[in-house]
């Protein structure tokens, strides 16, 4: 669960659970006041009842029962032996009145919740020796709740929710924003500076974080220069070097040999000035074949044993000097620790753009895969480790990631070693 929806969520939690203990809060300390009015009602109306009919007329006194129940909903009933009665429920609010009103009237006084089926308050009162029951509305001792309790309700909890989304809002933007910058830092990215606004915590966050890419930049920027100075400046005594081989009249073996290493510390020092060139080519549109078929073409005119298979038919948007050294240093790689024939295959596969090289050599260890994409790292256990410095994976990696794609170093079925450079589709 993201922050936003945690924070969102909780302080709703804590709205919800504060209205309603406020409304429990507000039931408790209302119910002592509201059943001594409701007690006071309800004496007034029985003694008015009482008197009422004891001073009417008795040929009146029919039209008096009928006008009492008309206007004001009061039924009044002679008690006799054989009727039903519903007891109050125990510990209900119409009980507490109860006990008020009979403090009043006198013991004898009883009461129901209902006669002979009929809901309501009932109260049983004397004229003389005759026991009578006055009823008053159920609504009265408990008023129902209309619809306009539920709008104001519904209203005050929409803007108490909204409310809430709008502070886990301003909580979880600038950290998506900050986790953001660094999964894009991650790639090998430069984000643009973040946006110091917000609460006191979070400017100081997102200062320190503007200060630390820039230094990375920083570095990232001399270090390329010390690499790509120090290859640039060894590449001439290599040269000088080669030239003295070939007119030193050395034994062909020797001069062989000689060539080989001079052309070893060449190929590293080309490694070196491709990992300081980085990720600022400029980006085009690249058919993925085609690349593909220029990569195994070359290394075919070389008389290595590359060859091309799959079709992709895709073209992407990216530095196709990029790719192109990627796809490059992957069959290298190959060709150097596999031996045998190494295949370059395009595809599409879910989406994505997947250029794989593949051998047949003994593989690595796959819990070594994500530790040799690492700069200036080699595994001499699996594969021979001859030449290069350990920086061809790292540069695959890297162009992987500056394309917002992935690297992936898999045991191919069969045996073998499948490199694969998934890229997302166009």
């Amino acid at each position: 669960m993201t922050l936003f929806w945690r924070s969102f969520l909780l302080i709703a939690a804590l709205i919800v659970v504060s209205v309603l203990a406020s409304f429990q809060i507000l039931r408790i300390y209302e119910r002592e006041p509201r059943a001594r009015e409701l007690a006071r009602q309800t004496v007034s109306v029985v003694n008015l009842t009482r008197a009422a009919l004891v001073s009417a007329d008795p040929v009146l006194r029919r039209e008096l029962l009928v006008e009492l129940n008309d206007r004001e909903g009061i039924r009044i009933y002679p008690v006799t032996n054989e009727e039903k009665l519903t007891p109050l429920r125990p510990d209900g609010p119409l009980e507490r009145v109860a006990a008020r009103v009979r403090a009043q009237l006198g013991a004898a006084t009883r009461f129901a919740a209902g006669r002979e089926g009929m809901r309501g308050f009932w109260v049983s009162f004397y004229i003389d020796e005759d026991e009578f029951w006055v009823m008053l509305p159920r609504e009265r001792f408990e008023p129902e709740l209309g619809l306009g309790w539920l709008g104001w309700g519904g209203a005050l909890l929409a803007l108490a929710l909204l409310g809430a989304w709008l502070i886990a809002s301003r909580i979880a933007r600038p950290l998506a924003g900050l986790a953001e910058a660094a999964r894009r830092i991650g790639r090998g990215e430069a984000p643009a500076p973040l946006a110091e606004d917000g609460a006191l915590e979070l400017r100081t966050v997102q200062s320190a974080f503007n200060r630390m890419t820039g230094d990375l930049a920083s570095m990232e920027r001399e270090r390329a220069m010390v690499l790509a100075g120090i290859s640039h400046d060894l590449r001439t005594p290599l040269s000088r070097l080669r030239l003295a081989v070939e007119m030193s009249g050395a034994e062909p073996a020797a001069a062989e040999g000689m060539n080989a290493d001079i052309e070893e510390m060449d190929q590293v020092i080309g490694q070196f000035l491709d990992f300081a060139r980085g990720d600022g080519e400029q980006r085009e549109a690249v058919e993925v074949d085609a690349l593909a078929d220029e990569v195994a073409g070359h290394f075919a005119r070389l008389g290595k044993p590359v060859r091309r298979r799959g079709t992709a038919r895709a073209t992407l948007s990216g530095a196709r000097m990029a790719l192109h050294r990627a796809l490059t240093n992957l069959v290298e790689n190959a060709l150097r620790y596999a031996g045998g024939e190494v295949e370059v295959a395009a595809s599409q596969r879910d989406g994505h753009v997947v250029l794989e090289v593949l051998d047949r050599g003994p593989g690595i260890p796959a819990n070594e895969a994500d530790r040799l994409k690492r700069p200036f790292t080699r595994l001499d256990e699996a594969r021979s480790g001859r030449g290069g410095a350990g920086l061809g994976l790292a540069i695959v990696e890297r162009v992987a990631r500056a394309h917002g794609g992935r690297f992936v170093l898999a045991a191919r079925e069969g045996g073998g070693l499948a490199a694969r450079l998934i890229l997302p589709a166009p």
